[in-house]
């Protein structure tokens, strides 16, 4: 049933894949849970946080890995989904390694990290006999769970192809876009974008509150006029009722918008809305509220709020 017509690897070849997963956070435990639905044999998962891997490894009846080096030997593929350059760093150049006994493997690498961090990456797994595959995520929780992420990828055509049919297993729109660090530049212009839309819709959300015009005749206005965007279908109206539940964080939108200006220097390029942006996600850090989702930064604009208090101190 399962089976897809029309293309060169189909499910049930796919499925017999031994699947690691290296970070089981909101978005790595999703996907692991998806690719299980589906049949695929989730073998082996390993998170900084051992007792995280341990109760997914349960869940999925998978190994709780103690190394990376376990993770690789007991997968053909292996998912890496963790949170920063250092991160992605100490994976694949650190003592501990996913690279030892390598040869033949794939590392398909989903973080957002920057551009030479996924180039180093590629590079290292090269040398080491593997294929890596760069797939940079514009999705959320509730999409890598329901397996409709939208993926970039980037890497080697033919490893692509060799995998395509699992990619298209955990996405709904799926595309190639040429080199490795293709897929983390794009990644970063569309966060970078999207954080720039957040403050903006939190700015005038915020005005409008303090000048007394009811909120959701304005949300209705904004999304029937140039004021519209994805941003406001997502976020408006949780700006409003302070429901700050986390799918994106406002500490990762800071790092984000951080790795789009360094890109953005290194190019010569001035983007002083995102910098502001960055610059209004880390208050938002150094206020304690971090953790809470990417909305929260409403709590720095509409008036009467702590994070807004503390700002115009």
């Amino acid at each position: 049933m399962l089976r897809r017509i029309g293309v060169s690897w189909s499910f049930a070849s796919m499925s017999k894949l031994k699947v690691g997963f290296v970070g089981v956070g909101r978005m790595g435990a999703n996907m692991a849970r998806r690719l299980a639905d589906l049949g695929y044999e989730v073998s082996a998962i390993y998170d900084h946080h051992h007792p995280i891997a341990e109760a997914m490894a349960g869940e999925l009846g998978a190994k709780a890995a103690e190394t990376l080096a376990e993770v690789t030997a007991a997968a053909d593929v292996i998912f890496t989904v963790v949170t920063d350059d250092a991160a992605m760093d100490e994976i694949f150049h650190g003592e501990d390694s996913l690279l030892v006994g390598a040869e033949g493997k794939t590392f398909i690498n989903c973080a957002t990290v920057s551009p030479e961090s996924h180039e180093k990456a590629a590079a290292a797994a090269q040398k080491a006999g593997a294929g890596t595959l760069a797939a940079s995520m514009a999705s959320s929780i509730t999409q890598a769970r329901e397996g409709t992420l939208y993926l970039m990828v980037g890497g080697d055509k033919e490893t692509f192809e060799k995998h395509e049919q699992l990619l298209k297993d955990i996405s709904s729109s799926l595309k190639f876009i040429g080199p490795v660090g293709n897929a983390a530049n794009i990644k970063a212009l569309v966060n970078m974008v999207m954080n720039i839309n957040t403050a903006a819709l939190a700015e005038g959300l915020g005005l409008g509150e303090s000048l007394g015009i009811d909120l959701g005749m304005l949300r209705e206005i904004f999304s029937q006029t140039g004021a519209n965007s994805r941003v406001l279908e997502t976020d408006g109206d949780d700006m409003v009722l302070r429901d700050h539940d986390c799918f994106f964080s406002a500490a990762h939108a800071a790092k984000d918008s951080g790795i789009a200006n360094g890109i953005a220097k290194k190019s010569g390029v001035p983007v002083p809305l995102s910098e502001a942006t960055e610059s209004q996600y880390r208050k938002l850090i150094n206020l304690g509220l971090g953790d809470l989702d990417k909305s929260a930064i409403a709590e720095l604009t509409f008036p009467g709020r702590a994070g807004a208090t503390a700002t115009e101190k």
